[in-house]
Parts: structure tokens; sequence; C-alpha cells
């Protein structure tokens, strides 16, 4: 049986939507949503869940709704620039000096990108099995835009061209398919973090495709949307 971790990485401090992490969406705490979906994968992977926050009032919340922690993320992985591997890493050392053991697989969940279900964590969880030269996994959307086809970026004479040049592409249906990261979760083997990585888009990197809406709450606009979806019962599954 493979050794699990379930990481919930939440600071405090939020300077685009304040408190985000416990802002209640549909009459619940935001960061519920995650723990809800992590005990269920914990419960049938007999996996370890766990929180990194530097957040008095979020580790309240979870406690609340049965996440119990003794770890606090250090300083210095809780400012504006740090980036998450860090912050999971950190956590993931804590818990195998904590508990004796070492793990196999790192599962992400990201607070604040709560539209995944199970059946999303173990599709791809399998995908990532069946491929074992693969680092990683993450969940992606398709995209609204393409690089190949309706993106471009400013160059140094002020003029603009295509993200993707390399090739003549005339109708958007030409171009090859591209995903948004929707942030929603990222599954880790542990040898992402031997081999040092600091970004999760590796040479050997997989990418899930969530058939559903997935929000990434990063506005206030994002948050008065996705409490719509819910309030509305609009959604095509159950979160």
């Amino acid at each position: 049986m493979n050794n699990i971790l379930i990481t919930i990485c939440a600071r405090g401090g939020s300077k685009s939507i304040p408190g985000k992490n416990i802002k209640m969406l549909n009459g619940v705490p935001l960061i519920v949503y995650t723990i809800k979906v992590g005990k269920l994968f914990a419960d049938k992977h007999s996996a370890d869940l766990s929180l990194s926050t530097d957040d008095n009032n979020i580790k309240k919340v979870a406690e609340q709704f049965g996440l119990y922690i003794d770890y606090q993320r250090p300083r210095e992985f809780a400012t504006d620039n740090a980036g998450k591997i860090g912050a999971i890493k950190d956590l993931l050392l804590f818990e195998e000096k904590n508990k004796s053991k070492i793990y196999d697989f790192i599962l992400d969940l990201d607070v604040t990108s709560p539209m995944r279900t199970i059946e999303d964590l173990e599709n791809a969880f399998n995908m990532l099995l069946n491929r074992p030269e693969a680092y990683n996994i993450f969940s992606v959307s398709p995209a609204n835009r393409n690089p190949y086809f309706n993106m471009v970026e400013s160059q140094s004479d002020g003029f603009v061209q295509l993200v993707k040049k390399n090739r003549v592409i005339k109708s958007r249906q030409e171009a090859p398919p591209v995903y948004d990261m929707n942030a929603s979760f990222y599954i880790y083997r542990r040898k992402f973090f031997e081999n040092g990585w600091e970004t999760s888009v590796t040479d050997k990197s997989l990418a899930f495709v969530v058939p559903h809406i997935c929000i990434d709450l990063d506005h206030p606009i994002d948050f008065v949307m996705m409490d719509i979806l819910l309030r509305e019962k609009l959604l095509d599954f159950v979160l």
C-alpha cells in the first residue's frame, strides 16, 4: 500500500480577498470544501491529512471541522513571494518525522480552487500510477485563449506578436489544444521533492483535464459567481 500525505496550504494575509480561506461560501467557510474531499480521499486510501497555515483563525476553523494539526508554517513560507512548493516540502518533512514514515505520494489540495470531486482525484491518481516515470500530475481546464492563435505578447520594439509564432495557424480549430492550470489539485511522487523542483511543471509532468467547471477564486467577483452557482444549484456535479 502506498503511503499518501494530503496537504492543504492556507496562509493568512491575502490581499486580493481578505480572509479568503475561511470566507463564507454558500454558508460554509471556503476551506471546508477542501477538508471534506480531503477526508474522503484519506479514508479510501488510509492517507494522512495535514494543514499548513500561519493563521490561528484558519487553524480554529479547520479544528471545528475535524482537522487538528501540530504544525505551524514558518514565516519564510508565509510571505506573498514564497513559493508553494517549499511550503509543501516543509510540511512533508515535518509529518514524516512526526509519524516516522516516508510518503510515496503527496496530494496537495488548493483551498481557493475547490471545484473538484473525489472522482477527479481518483482518476488523476490512477493516471499517475500508470506512468511511473512521471514526477507529478496536476489539474487543468481547456483554455479560452490559445497562444498559437489569439494570444500575443509585447516585443522590445513595442509591437506585438503571437506567443507561439513558429507555426502558421489560420483558425482556432487548427491550433494545438492548450490548457489553463486551474490550481485545484496536484499529486506529486516523493522524487519530485528529492530532485529539487521549484515549480510544479517539470519535464515529466502529466495534466488531468477536469471534466466540469473549475473556478480559481482570485478576485471578489469570483466569490460572487461561485456563491450563485452553489446557491442556485447550477452545477452538474456535487461539491
